[in-house]
Order: C-alpha cells, then structure tokens, then sequence
C-alpha cells in the first residue's frame, strides 16, 4: 500500500455504487481541470465507460482507449472501488503491429530445440518490444537465489549472464506482487510519488495497479545498478513464480498499455514453452533410466543368493542410475564398484543409512546430512541408497562424485549483515562480479531416477522372495511346510487387526452419526460431528490402503487421495457429486504422511464447503502435481472468497500438520473464490514415526 503511483499515469478512485469521483492521483487537473473531483465517471471518461463499470462482473475491466480522454484505462474493483488506471497511449504502435510480432514470437518459441535456446531468443523478442538496453532471463533457482540464462544488450552495455543473484534481493512479498501483477514498469527512477488525494484513501490496495509507486529500497537497488528505467514481466509456470524477464534502461522509457499487455501475452506463451521443455527433458531422463533397467533385469538371474547376483550385475547397476561409484553390503559381506570411499566409511554410512528404511533415500549434498561424509566428499558427495532387507542387510550405495562449481554471483552474496532492532532495511550497493566455488555437491538426482529405484526395490524383492522359496522347496520341505503356515497365520493375525481396526473406526463413527442424530437441533454440533466422521474416514482410508498393497512403506497419493474424495462425494450428499472435479499425478509418499496429507485436504474441503458456499453446493477443483522436489495439493473454490481470521480445531489442526509436513500453505484469490495450496518437500529425510492420530490431537 504504497500510497501514490509514478507520475507517468493517472489513478481515478470512483465510488462503486454512484460512480462519482471520490479521489485520485497524478496530474488530474492538467487532464480533467481543477474540478475532477466529486465529478462523475461519465462525465470525465464518456458514458460508455460509466456503462462498462456498472455492468461488469469481474475484478478486472479493460477499458482499452477513452477517445473523450485521450488515454488508455483499465479498472480495478477494490472493495466498494473502482480503481481506474489511465495512461497516455503511443501514437506510432498499432494493433496489426503488436499482433504480427505476438504471432513471430510464439513461432520462434516453438523451433528452440533447448530450454537455453528458447530464453536465448525470448530476450532477442522481448528486447525488440521494448527497446531496453538490457534483457535478461532470469530464473529462480531451488535455494530461492536467481540466475541469469539468457539476455540481449545493446553495444556498450555490460551483461550478467550465467551472474546469479542472491534471493535477498527479491523477497517473497515482492515474488507474491510479481505472481499477482505479472507486469512492472519503471519508467524514470528519478520520479517523484504522486500521492492519493485525499489522503483518506492512501490506504487503498495498489497491488493490481501497474503505475503504483514501488518501494524506495528497490529504486536505490536501480540505481546502484546504474539503471534508469525498468521493466519486468513474470514468467508464471503452473501458478509458481519460475522467473522473470527483467528489462533495464540507462536512460528513462517507459512501456504502454498495450506493450505491456503484449508482452505479458507472451511471457505466458513463454511459460507455457518452459513447461514443454522441462516436461520433455524429464521424458527423456525417465526414457533412459527405464532402458538402462531394461538392460540390466536382462542381467539378473535367479540362479544363486542375492549378494552374488547383485555383484555380478554391479556395472549395469551403477549405469542405470548413472553413479560414479556403487557399494553392495549384504550382512559381513562388501562389493565395490567404481569410485568410493574407503570400505571402513562405505561401512559407516551403510549403518546410517539403514535406518532409513527401504524407501529410497537420496541427497547431492551428503556431507550436510551426515558429517563424516565430508571427509570424503570428493568421492561421495552425492548418495542415492536402497536397504533391500533389515534381519540380514542387503543395502545399495550409489555414489556420486563431487563436481566442483564456479558460480559467479552479481556481488558478494554473503556481504548481508543481521539487522537490528529498528534499523531501516537497505539494498544492497555493489554488483560486481564475485566469484565462488562450490564444493561438497554432486549432480541432482532426478525424478526419473529416484522412480527408477521405486520400482529396482520392488523387483529386488520380487527376485529375494523366488530365490528363497527355490532353496527351501530344494532343502527343506518340511521347513517350507512350517513357512506356509506361519505365513498363513501371519496373514490371519494381520487381517485380525486390521479387522478390529476398522471395526474400531466403524464403532467410533457410528457413535458420532448417532450423536449427529440426537442433536438434529444443534446445527454447528451436527457439523463438528460431520466433520470429524470424515477425518475418521481419511485414517480409515489409508489404514485399508496399507493392508491391501505389497509395499507398506509408501503408497500412491494419486490413489489415496481419490478413494478419499470419492468418500467424501458420499458423505456429503448427493447435490455435491457433480460439483468435485480432480486432477491427480501419480506421486509415492510415505503411507504416515499420506495420512497428515488426507487430513488437510479433508480439511480445506470443509473449509470450502463451509466458508466459500456456506454449506451450499459449489464448484471444487482438487489437483496434485509435483514441481521439482516438491509436491502440490490444490483445493480452489469459486465461493465468497476470504472470510477473516480462523482459529478453530480445524485451523489449529491444518497447522499442526502442515508444520509436521515441513509444509507451506497459502491463500490465492481464484477470482472468484479462495485457491488454497499447501505444497511439502518430497525428501523422505522427512519422514515421521508418531502416530498420526496422536500427532493431530484426533484421539481426543
């Protein structure tokens, strides 16, 4: 709420009911006289627009150009509020020019063969739009810091490319502005604010408002850079902020409307091509990984005990995931292939590692996660680790060499010092080149990696459990008869409990159905009961999912969670059936925190159906994705939006679990109608052994 806009434009404040003129910003007198104000919006802007504000439904009203004014406008609902943004448009750009580049563009989008190629001619396009001297791609990097890949300049004009920048320098609420308003223009960073008048309204929300004044810490950065004007459109993937395009000018310019809407158009096309790409390479990735594997099952044989067919096959093993380095330990016994560390530190980490479980464990920085393995960094920065058996273990190892990184950074990342009590933040002044090498990191394992050893584990097992039943149907017949029969009671014993489980959360919620029907007079009690049957219903849910598939150690979340919205299509009635849609990618996470993850989204279904539609029935749009090393769960409603502050069991709950998740849950306006995403690492460093009923207060 900055208070004032930059002097190249002009902010109209119209009452949203009469539509006079209660405030405002710029030079109005010049434009409209010294009487704008308490002036009427037909009367300064024309009629037809008055019309235009009073008929429209949306947030947003482009209103294109205002012939009565002489200007460009678009309007913006805040609150009982038009906000009406006007600016002088450019008399030499026209519409046939604008949409011929926006055609060219997006067809040498698509001929890039790489990621680097197509940001490398998004700069070239992007710089003819704007005239700028310098063009950069800039990405956001996994650690929040941003690097330059691409950029065009003009002569004389130093670049940054391949420079990173730290994430210090774009903080989260400037990254949520850039996400919200996906396109920023400074025209002059030597401008004097136009404030609000009357200052009553000062107040006002700017967010939406292209011309609003920025923070003077970020034009002091400007012009320690050296730089006169500015211009930035988001590069928007899937709703995450992926990076910008980041203009700079030694000499003031601006960008008008429609440059600015032309170039926002194809910073989403951009978006859309970046997505392709990325999703392209990680088919190839996963396309390779599964040949690699194709050749090795090849290799396997059943013939002899584990550790010697592993052994055999420690080449094809140590390719399939591209390692430099591979270890196989199997009880006394110790198997090296490659490039590793010592036998004793291979043995030291084959102990941490165990308690890691069979769910694949896997870092590029081993060294910050165990200790000793900085000693030998240089052979094992990198793991990648499966644990095949507990009682006798059979452990795998694949080592990643480190690889040494010059990064350049635009200035010393480290020069930041700790704040003080009441001091005032400031940017930081100089962006010379400063060079750092990079130790103790190997290459990122991937996705399609990672998966790849899902399935190795479950072939391992498949392959552990013939050979065993062959040397025992060969040696000891006897011995296999006992086996059958302790397997069979083991079955029995597991279906018992599971029986008296699920008999257990049947009893429980039929106790709150009956309760629900004895207080038929009490709304809010017969809701909380509701609510708490479904959050029964969600342990219930992932319970049965655990004793009826092989691995219980993890589970598909895709699966759980669209059992757990169809029961929950049935537990809220019928009119609700047609209004759930889903959009599910199929993701492994450990079974325990498959259940916090129900919860939450039981949870933000209630909310919506509470808060958006008041118990009413509306549209709810549930997806999951993943991004990188993370997964998304998204839960947008198109009801009444934002209603204050919750503090209920269920909010206290909602935080409890995304905070056990290592989690981050935020608010977007879906326009209309609240999109909540709550988005958690993959790592299963993570992984948690209470019980979730205990952890979620849930018992009590």
């Amino acid at each position: 709420m900055p208070g004032a806009i930059q002097p190249h434009g002009l902010l109209l404040v119209a009452d949203g009911t009469s539509g006079a003129i209660v405030g405002g910003a710029g030079n109005l007198e010049e434009r409209f006289g010294g009487d704008w104000l308490g002036r009427s919006v037909a009367d300064l802007l024309g009629i037809e627009v008055a019309q235009r504000l009073e008929q429209s439904e949306e947030q947003r009203c482009q209103l294109g150009w205002l012939s009565q004014a002489g200007v460009d406008g678009a309007a913006v609902r805040q609150g009982a509020h038009w906000l009406i943004q006007l600016e002088p448009a450019s008399a030499d750009m026209r519409a046939v020019d604008v949409l011929g580049w926006m055609d060219e563009t997006g067809l040498q989008f698509e001929r890039a063969g790489n990621l680097v190629e197509l940001c490398e001619r998004a700069a070239k396009s992007f710089s003819d739009l704007t005239g700028y001297d310098r063009v950069m791609i800039y990405r956001f990097l996994d650690d929040d810091a941003g690097e330059v890949i691409a950029e065009c300049n003009a002569s004389g004009i130093s670049g940054f490319r391949n420079h990173r920048f730290p994430g210090s320098d774009i903080p989260q609420q400037a990254r949520g502005l850039y996400v919200r308003n996906r396109v920023r223009v400074i025209p002059d960073v030597h401008y004097q604010p136009q404030p609000i008048r009357p200052a009553e309204f000062a107040g006002l929300d700017l967010s939406d408002i292209d011309s609003r004044s920025v923070s003077p810490i970020h034009i002091q950065y400007l012009k320690n850079m050296g730089v006169s004007a500015s211009a930035s459109m988001s590069i928007v993937r899937d709703g995450l902020l992926w990076g910008l395009v980041a203009c700079h000018n030694t000499t003031p310019r601006n960008l008008d409307m429609a440059q600015r809407r032309a170039a926002q158009l194809v910073a989403a096309g951009l978006a859309r091509q970046i997505g392709a790409k990325e999703e392209a390479e990680a088919y190839r990735d996963r396309i390779r990984v599964r040949a690699e594997e194709d050749a090795l099952l090849s290799q396997l044989s059943e013939d002899g005990d584990l550790y010697r067919m592993l052994s055999g096959s420690s080449d094809a093993l140590r390719r399939v995931f591209g390692a430099d380095g591979l270890a196989i330990i199997h009880g006394t016994k110790l198997h090296l292939d490659g490039r590793c560390p010592d036998r004793d530190d291979v043995r030291e980490v084959a102990r941490w590692v165990r308690d890691k479980s069979a769910v694949p464990f896997y870092t590029n920085e081993l060294g910050k996660v165990f200790a000793p393995a900085t000693a030998y960094a240089d052979h094992a920065s990198g793991l990648l680790a499966v644990t095949i058996s507990t009682q006798v273990p059979t452990i795998l190892l694949w080592f990643r060499a480190e690889e040494e990184q010059l990064v350049k950074w635009a200035g010393n990342p480290h020069e930041g010092k700790a704040m003080t009590p009441g001091e005032m933040l400031t940017p930081r002044a100089s962006f010379e080149a400063w060079s750092q090498i990079v130790h103790g990191k190997s290459r990122t394992w991937t996705a399609g990696e990672v998966e790849g050893a899902h399935r190795l584990i479950a072939k391992l097992y498949e392959i552990r459990q013939n050979i065993r039943q062959r040397e025992l149907s060969e040696s000891l017949q006897i011995a296999l008869s006992d086996k059958d029969r302790l397997i069979e009671q083991k079955d029995t014993l597991i279906k018992e409990v599971n029986h008296r489980v699920q008999n257990s959360i049947q009893l429980v919620m039929a106790f709150l159905n009956l309760q629900a029907r004895a207080s038929a007079g009490d709304e809010a009690t017969v809701r909380s009961l509701e609510e708490a049957q479904r959050r029964l219903s969600a342990v219930g849910l992932v319970h049965r999912r655990l004793y009826t598939d092989d691995n219980v150690e993890s589970v598909d979340l895709s699966r759980y969670l669209q059992e757990l919205v169809d029961d929950l299509r049935m537990s809220m009635g019928a009119e609700w059936r047609d209004y759930i849609s889903t959009s599910f990618a199929p993701i492994m996470i450990l079974a325990d925190n498959a259940v916090h993850v129900g919860l939450i989204l039981v949870e933000l279904v209630i909310n919506a159906q509470k808060y958006a539609y008041s118990g009413r029935p509306g549209p709810i749009a549930i997806s999951l994705e993943q991004h990188r090393a993370r997964f998304r769960l998204i839960v947008a409603d198109q009801g009444q939006g934002r209603i204050g502050n919750r503090e209920g069991f269920g909010s206290r709950m909602l935080k409890t679990l995304v905070q056990r998740l290592d989690g981050v849950i935020e608010d977007d306006d879906n326009r209309p109608g609240l999109r909540v995403i709550f988005s958690a690492p993959l790592d299963p460093s993570g992984r948690m052994t209470n019980s979730p009923l205990a952890s979620v207060g849930l018992g009590a």
